[in-house]
């Protein structure tokens, strides 16, 4: 028979491992922040395709990534409509458990044809319930096509029912100026994408604001150099995207989304 001292010592081994894998499951998993969006998100495979960036290749140095993962799974060439039609969207939803966050950037691909030859990923110019049904020449099928705040409101309510915290930044501006200004999308793009995160519940970060206001400052000449090449008026080079990740988180700091405790 064992010897009293030695049962103590199994008893009290088996205690702490079954304390160490109570522990374990009682843990709950670090959550992911997931970036959707196009290429002002991330370009090419986030790696500087051409020497342009996206800010999502740089919004994670911002983040404590030892208290929560960050994701970009933006795509290059989509609007809020094709990210969904094309099944990228669906391939981010499904990995999203609760506690997860969502940060989502469309529109500078939305003002694009409905449909044509090209690429058909233009979504109706407004935060309507308004819809067409047409034929897409791409897909050969006939395609209900909704406005540009329809298509965000469902991601923000596909998230939201997976247990996701979403937050929409409104579209970075293009280099693209009159009398010294940054020309901003605040009467069109930026409006619907505050409009659908409210009517979503989603929190808003005005990022095509926030940016625009640092440009002025900086003046035209400073951003077409070194925020942007004189090739490309709408994808930053990497200082731009290393800038406009820095607000982006600035725009997170400021807002009331749990998201903000996982900053540095």
């Amino acid at each position: 028979m064992l010897n009293t001292k030695l049962r103590t010592g199994i008893l009290a081994l088996g205690l702490v491992v079954i304390a160490g894998v109570l522990f374990s499951f009682m843990q709950k998993p670090k959550p992911t922040l997931y970036l959707v969006g196009d290429s002002t998100v991330k370009n090419g495979k986030g790696k500087g395709d051409g020497g342009l960036w996206g800010w999502g290749s740089y919004v994670g140095t911002y983040f404590d990534t030892t208290k929560i993962t960050v994701e970009n799974d933006a795509l290059g060439g989509t609007s809020s409509r094709t990210f969904q039609t094309q099944g990228w969207w669906d391939k981010v939803l499904v990995n999203i458990k609760p506690g997860d966050f969502v940060v989502m950037q469309f529109g500078h691909n939305d003002s694009s044809p409905l449909v044509d030859t090209s690429r058909a990923r233009g979504t109706i110019k407004s935060n309507s319930d308004e819809s067409q049904d047409l034929f897409n020449p791409l897909t050969k099928k006939q395609e209900v096509i909704h406005s540009y705040g329809w298509y965000l409101r469902k991601m923000i309510g596909e998230a939201k029912a997976k247990g996701a915290t979403v937050l929409v930044c409104s579209l970075i501006p293009r280099n693209s100026w009159k009398d010294g200004k940054v020309n901003r999308s605040t009467n069109d793009y930026g409006l619907w994408a505050s409009q659908a995160a409210k009517q979503g519940g989603a929190e808003f970060i005005d990022l095509n604001t926030i940016v625009s206001e640092v440009y002025d400052k900086e003046g035209q000449e400073k951003v077409g150099t070194v925020y942007f090449t004189d090739k490309d008026h709408t994808h930053t080079i990497k200082a731009g995207a290393q800038l406009n990740a820095k607000l982006v988180a600035q725009g997170i700091k400021d807002s009331k989304s749990p998201l903000r405790k996982y900053l540095k």
